[in-house]
């Protein structure tokens, strides 16, 4: 007998640790840290998701090491940003909800201008946006990184946090390996899928082995890169296949394209290319003037729209999943529910209105604002946040 489609708003397992509902705020780059150090402003982005219901919020991007940050203001696991993590996970816990660090390595996603550290790629390649060559790692570095995952995860638990998220999306370094595109190494981690996968692999099974079963642990795991010759779904059910058999993850989170090809695949909507120009310095304003609309491209957004190759992936494995993807009502976590999602991760719509969830829970009827301009991409320098929004800046004193 099948088992009864969960409530969105009942309680939810995850691993070790039970969540007050299946709703979880997903990373977005906050841009609200300082020299790799927590801030108050920091703090306040996510109390007030916690406050405005949220099961449990993500902060991201907690880097492994300093070269895999993708700018030098992000926060990188060391001692020094023990206190301020402390500090923020008890921040949230004091609203009854819990905290996720993603953890990860930017590879050629980082930006070694900014970093002032070479950015580490499965094979040397040019940095379109910084005008550089990245490095291929060597085995030592892989194997450093790999330990650098497992400290990454023993530190969160210090820290308070309840769950971790390993990036393995985006063409981040996990990701980059995956993609034969960007993979062209001839040695164990390159050609085959078995062996393009073992990074992940090697990453899942240090990180468990680390942490146990004292704190959750999830991937972030692309389906699609949004390139041609690109890692695809197919090979994405694979790997999610082997990380399930691993016992490395209590559970999966799919999402989709390249920060390094294309990153408004995972978005769909309007790319906001003459905000994104505004912000940026010569000789990237420039670029994007220039040649934006070929790497910041539109696609047309339609609600829950990862769910078609999530499923796949749904199919295939037994361990929990997260729906990614234009969640941004009621109707849609249903939807997801019953197609065997335990948990529902929403983005956009919290920037929009950090308060949803609980009006959501009130009147199920309640419809997002959110209309998927992505204008709030372009915010990431100044602190996330939706230009459109009524509400105060991230920092604003809390009530």
């Amino acid at each position: 007998m099948n088992d009864p489609t969960p409530d969105v708003f009942a309680p939810g397992k995850l691993g070790p640790v039970t969540l007050r509902n299946r709703i979880v705020k997903a990373a977005t780059y906050e841009g609200l840290t300082k020299d790799g150090q927590v801030t108050d402003a920091l703090i306040d982005f996510h109390v007030r998701h916690a406050r405005g219901g949220v099961g449990m919020t993500t902060v991201a991007y907690c880097a492994v090491a300093p070269e895999g940050r993708t700018d030098r203001r992000q926060i990188y696991w060391r001692d020094e940003a023990m206190p301020g993590l402390r500090k923020l996970t008890d921040a949230v816990h004091a609203e009854g909800a819990a905290a996720q660090a993603q953890i990860g390595h930017a590879g050629p996603v980082a930006n070694p201008k900014s970093n002032k550290l070479p950015a580490l790629a499965p094979s040397r390649h040019f940095h379109l946006t910084t005008q550089t060559f990245t490095k291929a790692v060597t085995q030592a570095d892989l194997a450093r990184v790999v330990e650098e995952h497992a400290r990454a995860g023993r530190m969160a638990i210090d820290a308070g946090f309840d769950s971790i998220e390993i990036h393995m999306g985006h063409n981040y370094l996990t990701s980059s390996f995956l993609s034969p595109k960007v993979n062209h190494r001839k040695d164990e981690y390159g050609g085959s899928l078995e062996n393009r996968a073992r990074l992940a692999r090697d990453i899942g099974r240090a990180v468990r082995d680390a942490v146990g079963d004292r704190i959750a642990v999830t991937a972030k795991l692309n389906m699609d890169d949004g390139v041609p010759g690109g890692f695809w779904v197919d090979e994405a059910i694979q790997v999610a296949r082997w990380l399930e058999a691993d016992g490395s993850v209590d559970a999966l989170q799919m999402t989709a394209g390249s920060s390094l090809l294309n990153p408004m695949y995972l978005f769909k909507g309007d790319a906001p290319l003459r905000e994104f120009a505004a912000v940026m310095k010569q000789p990237t304003k420039l670029g994007i003037k220039l040649v934006g609309k070929h790497f910041l491209k539109s696609y047309p957004y339609e609600d829950l729209y990862l769910l078609k190759d999530a499923r796949q992936i749904r199919a295939a494995v037994k361990l929990p999943m997260i729906l990614l993807g234009g969640v941004t009502d009621k109707a849609g976590m249903d939807t997801a529910m019953a197609e065997g999602f335990q948990f529902v991760a929403m983005a956009r719509a919290l920037l929009r209105e950090p308060d949803l969830i609980n009006r959501i829970k009130d009147e199920p009827a309640t419809e997002s604002l959110c209309i998927h301009c992505n204008k709030c991409m372009t915010a990431i320098y100044g602190g996330t946040h939706c230009v459109l929004s009524t509400e105060p800046a991230w920092g604003a004193a809390r009530a």
